[in-house]
C-alpha cells in the first residue's frame, strides 16, 4: 500500500510538472506570435510612411526626420533596404562586414527573406521602388528558443526530483536494514553468551567431548555472524590477509557440515600463498554464502570446488558447483535485491555479497560460467598485494 501510494505521488508530481510545462509553452508561444505580428505591423507602417515621403528617391530616406524617428528610434528589428537591383540603400543591426561582402550580403538577404516576406516600397512619383528585407528581433528570437529552454529545464527538474526521490527511498531502506541488522546482533548477544556457559558446563560432564568441540565451533561461527551483523553500516577497515588461509578456514568449517553425497574440494592450501586487503569477517561471509548457494543448487548430490588463482595484479576465488545451473539471462539478475529462484529466503544473499565485494573491497563478483544441468562458477576478483 505504501509503495502504491508513493508511486501515485510520483506520477502526480510528474503530471503536475508536465501540465505546468504545457501551460508555460502555450503562453510563450502565444507571446511570440503576438510579438511577431506587432513587428510585421511596425514594418508595414514604415513602408507606408516611406511611400508618402515627398522627396527625391535618390535621397536617403532615413534622413527624413519622420522616417528616421519611426524606423530607428528604439528599433531592434534588423533590416536591409535595397533598390530594385538589390543595391543597399540603408541597413540596421546588420554588421558592416556583411554589407561590404557580396556573398555574405546575399546570404543575409536570403536569411531575412526566410524569416519574413520582403516588403516592396513603391513611390507614386517614380517608377523605381525599394525593398525592405527584415528579420526577427532579438527578443522574438529569444521567445522562439525559450520553449526549448523550458522543456530542458522542466525535464531536468523532473529527472532530478525522481533521482532525489529514489535516493531518499534508497537511503531510508538502507537505514532500516542497518537498524535491523544491528538490532539482530544485539538480540543474539544474550543467547550466544548463555550458550558459551552451557558449553563450559558440558566440558565438565561425562559426555562426548568431540561433539562438544563441534558445538563450540558452531557457536564460534554464530558469534562471527553476530559480529558481521554488528559491522553493517559501520566503518569497514581492510587489512592485508592470506587469502588461502582465510578461504581455507571457511572451507574446512563448511566441509564437516555438508551431506555425505556432496564433495568439497579446495586447492588453496596446496599453492603458494597470495595476499589481498580484506575485512576478514565480511569476506568469509561472502565465501560461505557462495558455498551455501552451491550446496542448495546441488540438492543433496554433487560436487563443489573452491579454487584460488592469481596473476601479477589480481587474486581470484572461484566457487564452482555441479548443480542445476543458471540461465544466461539471469547471470546479472541474481545479484539484484529480491531476486531468488528459491521457495524460501528474501533474495538478499548475493546482493549483499556484491555490495561487500564491490563497494567495501573495490573488487568484482560475477558469474563466469553456467550451464543448465551442468553447474555454475562464480568468481570473486580482488587486487593482489605483495609483501
Amino acid at each position: 500500500m505504501h509503495t502504491l501510494f508513493s508511486f501515485r505521488n510520483r506520477m502526480a508530481i510528474i503530471a503536475v510538472g508536465v501540465a505546468l510545462g504545457a501551460v508555460s509553452l502555450l503562453f510563450t508561444d502565444n507571446m511570440a506570435r503576438q510579438l511577431q505580428q506587432k513587428e510585421q505591423h511596425d514594418v508595414l507602417l514604415w513602408a507606408h510612411a516611406m511611400e508618402r515621403v515627398h522627396r527625391d528617391v535618390s535621397g536617403d530616406l532615413l534622413q527624413d526626420p519622420l522616417i528616421a524617428d519611426i524606423m530607428s528610434n528604439g528599433n531592434n528589428i534588423p533590416f536591409i533596404i535595397t533598390d530594385e537591383n538589390l543595391e543597399v540603400i540603408n541597413f540596421h543591426l546588420i554588421p558592416e562586414e556583411v554589407i561590404d561582402h557580396p556573398e555574405k550580403l546575399r546570404r543575409a538577404i536570403d536569411r531575412l527573406s526566410e524569416e519574413n516576406t520582403p516588403i516592396p516600397v513603391k513611390f507614386w512619383w517614380a517608377k523605381h521602388y525599394h525593398i525592405i528585407f527584415y528579420g526577427h528581433s532579438a527578443l522574438l528570437k529569444s521567445l522562439y528558443y525559450f520553449p526549448y529552454v523550458q522543456i530542458t529545464v522542466i525535464t531536468a527538474f523532473i529527472l532530478l526530483g525522481f533521482v532525489a526521490f529514489r535516493s531518499s527511498k534508497h537511503d531510508e531502506q538502507n537505514r532500516v536494514w542497518i537498524g535491523l541488522a544491528k538490532e539482530t546482533a544485539h538480540q543474539l548477544g544474550t543467547p550466544t553468551s548463555s550458550l558459551l556457559g552451557w558449553i563450559e558446563y558440558l566440558r565438565s560432564q561425562p559426555v562426548d567431548q568431540e561433539a562438544v568441540e563441534e558445538m563450540n565451533k558452531d557457536l564460534a561461527h554464530l558469534m562471527k555472524i553476530v559480529d558481521r551483523f554488528s559491522k553493517i553500516g559501520s566503518e569497514t577497515p581492510l587489512t592485508p590477509a592470506n587469502i588461502n588461509e582465510t578461504v581455507g578456514e571457511s572451507v574446512m568449517y563448511f566441509r564437516k557440515r555438508i551431506p555425505r553425497n556432496v564433495t568439497l574440494d579446495y586447492n588453496g592450501l596446496a599453492i603458494a600463498p597470495v595476499q589481498a586487503s580484506i575485512n576478514t569477517a565480511l569476506f568469509e561471509w561472502v565465501v560461505e554464502n557462495l558455498m551455501k548457494n552451491s550446496l542448495d543448487a546441488l540438492q543433496g548430490h554433487g560436487a563443489i570446488e573452491v579454487r584460488i588463482g592469481a596473476d601479477d595484479r589480481h587474486v581470484t576465488v572461484d566457487v564452482k558447483d555441479t548443480g542445476k545451473g543458471i540461465p544466461k539471462s539471469n547471470w546479472h539478475r541474481i545479484f539484484e535485491p529480491g531476486f531468488t529462484t528459491k521457495t524460501r529466503g528474501w533474495g538478499l544473499g548475493l546482493s549483499l555479497s556484491r555490495r561487500i565485494i564491490e563497494e567495501y573491497h573495490q573488487g568484482k563478483i560475477a558469474v563466469v560460467e553456467s550451464e543448465i544441468g551442468r553447474g555454475t562458477t562464480i568468481r570473486i576478483t580482488l587486487k593482489r598485494l605483495f609483501e
